[in-house]
């Protein structure tokens, strides 16, 4: 039977394809007579047999599911979870790659969107982290609940793919996932009303966390403390259950080591750390800038600042700026696309406000952890704006920092630094640590 014709294609369709390079997004990039298709559980080099997923007649692009390989990479392995794969959980992407040639891949990826976002040729190494082998790093899961499944979901989907554990979790999420499926199975209507179960292993406590989300109503705050290393001692931060922390075990003693380097901050000086979270670089920053320095930290969830605060304690060289940073520096909030209020319906969703004068007019080092989505041109303006001597990137999109780098290139700015981590194995999540200075600086590890 012929196969159909690459303008014909549509859900459901198998076709046999030649395997191109990664792309960002955890697929391979293939081709049917020149139409592009996204395909999932393949490697660069393979031949494989492919099912249409998404897509059809007259999209840009398809996306699909190697199904079949009929010519496979020497870097394939043995999926390490039961229910990987086509049509199983959405969470991992490279379960079928070998854990070393996973990094390779992500740092093909990074490379790519520097290269192609930003105009900037740079060799990219993505550093391993503290697991079993891609395998039992992360401590916090949020598992779906819907009409009595307990599970995580498909790719792109809803649908709910029940389970009784997760190889990439830390041992205690598993035995917490069975102890709490085995609880609400002898109860009709346990799970009635909840939405979500995050099961949560702090670092400094013994007990496993799961918290019963709600479907329609607020989760109460459940506060967790976690253990972390700084250049000062050993410290230990509080943080809400279902609030952000880093989830790969080993990640916040990595990138606590790694911003601190980049930073490379004196005693005296004044730092601004933010999108901060709880404080995971505030503390430390704190630490580093000494009694005669200065550190603002800014974070916009209200949560998050009341850790904050506890977690820097009584030190008076610390100050907490509570609030978004666009509307701290006085920059007009972006809605979304086809939003009211702005010229060609695009939109603000307020107006541009006074810069806050909490903010510093200058700062010798300024750290940014943003959302996935990035910074932004004009967050980046206002930050160069302050003449910092370095500016640290912290981000978990290489294709967020790659056009957030093209910004400072253009205001004396350079990238001197990169360091990426393997935070996120068996995913195509990757952490980057980028170091920015004024241009003719030395280059920073």
């Amino acid at each position: 039977m012929s196969e159909p014709a690459a303008d014909d294609l549509t859900v459901g369709d198998e076709i046999d394809v030649e395997v191109g390079p990664v792309a960002h997004g955890g697929h391979c990039v293939a081709r049917h007579e020149g139409r592009v298709l996204f395909v999932r559980h393949t490697l660069p080099g393979e031949r494989v047999r492919v099912r249409i997923t998404e897509g059809g007649p007259g999209d840009r692009f398809l996306r699909a599911d190697a199904v079949t390989v009929t010519e496979a990479s020497e870097h394939r392995v043995d999926v390490r979870c039961p229910v990987a794969g086509p049509g199983g959980c959405g969470g991992c992407d490279f379960q079928h790659v070998a854990t070393g040639h996973q990094r390779d891949l992500k740092a093909r990826v990074v490379a790519e969107q520097l290269q192609r976002l930003a105009g900037l040729e740079r060799r990219v190494v993505v550093e391993p982290l503290d697991d079993a082998d891609g395998l039992r790093y992360r401590t916090r899961v949020e598992f779906a609940v819907a009409d009595g499944k307990v599970g995580l979901r498909r790719h792109r989907s809803h649908d709910i793919v029940p389970l009784t554990g997760c190889p990439i979790a830390v041992p205690g999420i598993d035995e917490a996932l069975t102890e709490t499926l085995a609880e609400t199975a002898q109860a009709k209507g346990a799970l009635a009303g909840i939405a979500a179960l995050d099961v949560v292993v702090p670092s400094a406590e013994e007990d496993t966390v799961v918290v019963e989300v709600p479907a329609d109503a607020p989760t109460p705050p459940i506060t967790v403390t976690e253990r972390v290393a700084t250049p000062a001692g050993e410290r230990v931060m509080g943080v809400d259950a279902r609030g952000f922390w880093q989830v790969h075990r080993d990640a916040p003693r990595a990138f606590v080591e790694a911003v601190l380097t980049a930073a490379d901050v004196q005693e005296g000086e004044r730092v601004l750390d933010l999108y901060c979270g709880v404080g995971l670089f505030s503390v430390p920053l704190a630490e580093a800038v000494g009694p005669d320095g200065q550190l603002v930290a800014v974070e916009s969830d209200r949560r998050a600042v009341d850790h904050l605060r506890d977690n820097l304690g009584a030190t008076p060289q610390a100050l907490v700026v509570p609030g978004r940073v666009d509307d701290l520096f006085g920059i007009a909030r972006k809605g979304p696309k086809g939003s009211k209020g702005g010229r060609n319906g695009r939109g603000r969703t307020r107006g541009r406000t006074a810069r806050s004068d909490l903010l510093p007019p200058s700062a010798d080092v300024v750290v940014i952890d943003p959302p996935r989505t990035g910074a932004g041109r004009e967050i980046v303006t206002a930050l160069t704006s302050l003449r910092p001597r370095r500016l640290v990137y912290v981000a978990c999109d290489p294709a967020a920092l790659a056009r957030d780098t093209a910004y400072p290139a253009d205001l004396g700015f350079e990238m001197t630094g990169l360091r990426a981590f393997d935070a996120f194995p068996m995913t195509h999540h990757v952490e980057c640590v980028a170091t920015f200075e004024t241009k003719g600086a030395a280059p920073t590890p």
